[in-house]
């Protein structure tokens, strides 16, 4: 089977404990997910199968949207429900529906964050969490992530009590930690704060609304008709440029052929999605590297 199967993801697993038990269901071994998922993050993880794993990438990179709750007055070590408390401040105020969205407009566009130590990013060859498992404390890269947008989903004018807590919904770029996100609310806000709850409800093209539980798959594999409700891998490949290429160059493509960079393409920097007249990719292309003028392939996808 080649195409992207759009999981929901339950609390408690891991988006590797997702793939393990698919390859079980399904029967295969070619299956990849598209971007860990922390384990107490419900929602949308696209899986790859067969030869849709090529593009995998293609869908980690893409923006995501996540619907959560952050809780203000205390903050763990995890940054999220699942830590233990490390600073703990009763919230001694009102606090206005107004300062909130000033906050979250003061934290749209391009923010700096720091990756938490309970998180995947390597570090001198270990992950943070392996170092924060062992209670060392290491130096964290900052990175530069895009806030395309962050909306309040309760509607009360006025917070108040000894912790304070909203819902939230927040589209945004990959690499972004919507626990940190939640951390730098509550700063701004004058308290420690941690993210409550999370969902992830899109990514890339791929919504809550299309997505199977683990039920759902088995039940269509023991039907037959699993195949029937795979995405086409060109689903991955939405938000990329495409260049629909003549019949007679089909088979050279499929042979990993350098072609001509077209005239539109030409000020492009990306990778580019040669495809047939009908749509269906055929390969990815990028400028070559040593030949200016040319573009070579970096995964064919149909051969």
């Amino acid at each position: 089977m080649d195409g992207i199967l759009p999981l929901y993801k339950p609390k408690g697993m891991t988006s590797h404990d997702c793939v393990f038990k698919l390859r079980k269901i399904l029967r295969m071994k070619k299956i990849g997910h598209t971007g860990t998922l922390d384990p107490e993050v419900d929602g949308v993880l696209p899986i790859c199968l067969g030869r849709a794993t090529k593009v995998a990438e293609y869908i980690t990179d893409a923006g995501k949207r996540y619907e959560g709750e952050v809780t203000i007055g205390f903050s763990t070590t995890t940054e999220d429900a699942t830590g233990e408390v490390v600073c703990q401040k009763s919230v001694d105020k009102i606090i206005t529906k107004k300062e909130i969205l000033r906050v979250l407009e003061e934290l749209t566009g391009e923010i700096t964050q720091t990756p938490p130590m309970y998180s995947a990013v390597k570090v001198n060859g270990k992950r943070l969490y392996e170092y924060a498992r062992q209670g060392i404390e290491v130096e964290r890269p900052s990175r530069v992530v895009k806030i395309y947008s962050i909306e309040l989903l309760d509607e009360q004018a006025l917070y108040e009590g000894e912790t304070v807590s909203f819902r939230f919904r927040v589209s945004c770029s990959k690499g972004t930690y919507i626990r940190t996100l939640a951390v730098m609310i509550g700063e701004k806000l004058g308290y420690p704060a941690h993210m409550s709850s999370l969902t992830r409800v899109q990514a890339a093209a791929f919504t809550l609304e299309d997505c199977l539980s683990f039920s759902d798959v088995e039940k269509l594999t023991v039907e037959g008709t699993i195949h029937e409700v795979l995405r086409p891998i060109e689903m991955a490949l939405n938000d990329l440029p495409k260049y629909v290429i003549s019949d007679k160059l089909i088979e050279k493509v499929k042979n990993g052929a350098i072609l001509s960079v077209p005239e539109l393409f030409k000020a492009e920097k990306g990778p580019i999605v040669v495809t047939e007249a009908d749509g269906q990719a055929l390969a990815i292309y990028q400028a070559h590297p040593m030949k200016e003028g040319l573009m070579k392939p970096t995964k064919v996808l149909r051969v």
